[in-house]
């Protein structure tokens, strides 16, 4: 899909590349790699940087609300999203950051129905809380199915992260065709409501990516394909 600014969403967690960064609408940083000077100069060349925020793993020292489970692929610790202190500890990173610059913030690992159910309430009141401290800027949700339809009421977009490829023990490959069916299922429900909807999805060919492009164009999605790691940018 061509855009006048190259691209509506990057998704980079490596540093520098601040000039690449600029031709897109928005991007998505890990809020500690810049600078407030770094975030400035984005901004006043018209790109919003949204700082990228875990709300239901943690990566820091030991702390109460952590639990004892990990994530086998990030290592980080899975929290108990009801706990006062995280709720704290969020909230305060998003304020920091709002005050070095940022313009909005990426909210990832809401997908918990399946492991730790009973916290989704408390991770929708995470959400709204996270709302009010930083109206009106721009929040972006990944994926958080399990939270729909109220998670539209708050967040002003949704990505479908691994929309039309995964991970594999070798690379990169397409998902099963019983599995792309369900993700076409998700992404229509998502059209239906009031956000705006983008695709990530991850190729180590020109081929994978352009496949990966292209189906998600059928669903009206703007896709942003990139590594694992999301450590490149496109040429």
């Amino acid at each position: 899909m061509t855009h006048p600014r190259g691209g509506p969403v990057a998704f980079y967690y490596g540093t520098d590349e601040i000039d690449r960064l600029a031709a897109f609408d928005r991007v998505v940083l890990q809020g500690e790699a810049y600078s407030e000077q770094d975030i400035a100069s984005l901004v006043v060349r018209g790109v919003r940087p949204l700082c990228y925020l875990s709300l239901t793993e943690d990566t820091g020292p030991p702390a109460q609300w952590q639990r004892s489970e990990s994530n086998p692929d990030w290592g980080g610790h899975f929290v108990h999203v009801g706990h006062p202190g995280w709720s704290e500890h969020v909230l305060g990173k998003a304020g920091e950051m709002r005050r070095r610059g940022f313009r909005g913030f990426f909210l990832d690992t809401l997908n918990i129905e399946l492991t730790f159910p009973d916290d989704l309430p408390h991770l929708l009141t995470l959400v709204a809380a996270i709302r009010e401290l930083t109206y009106p800027d721009y929040l972006l949700a990944n994926r958080g199915f399990g939270l729909l339809p109220q998670l539209a009421e708050l967040v002003d977009g949704v990505l479908f992260e691994s929309f039309t490829s995964r991970w594999v023990d070798n690379g990169y490959a397409p998902w099963p065709p019983d599995v792309l069916d369900v993700h076409a299922r998700y992404a229509e429900m998502l059209l239906g409501l009031d956000v705006e909807v983008f695709a990530l999805d991850y190729a180590d060919t020109p081929r994978l990516a352009q496949y990966a492009q292209e189906r998600a164009a059928r669903f009206g999605m703007p896709c942003f394909v990139s590594t694992r790691d999301l450590g490149t940018l496109p040429s």
